[in-house]
């Protein structure tokens, strides 16, 4: 979770995530990890900035061989 997402955006300062969205969001992330869990996998969850957060995460597992992401478009106003 990237707290920057909570926070007002640049362009009108409204909440990029609003309590709707977070709920939404905070359900559907329990969800999965249940079905995960189920399947006897895990998945990992952490509060930060991402670039800080997979940074850590590397070091801590050691051996990973590569990391896929996507940026976010954004629309230019």
């Amino acid at each position: 979770f990237d707290p920057r997402h909570y926070l007002g955006t640049h362009c009108h300062g409204f909440p990029k995530t609003g309590p709707h969205r977070l709920r939404f969001l905070l359900e559907s992330v329990k969800d999965l990890r249940e079905t995960l869990k189920k399947k006897g996998s895990t998945l990992v969850v952490r509060k930060g900035k991402p670039e800080d957060v997979v940074c850590d995460l590397i070091t801590q597992l050691g051996s990973v061989s590569a990391v896929v992401f996507h940026e976010e478009v954004r629309e230019i106003v």
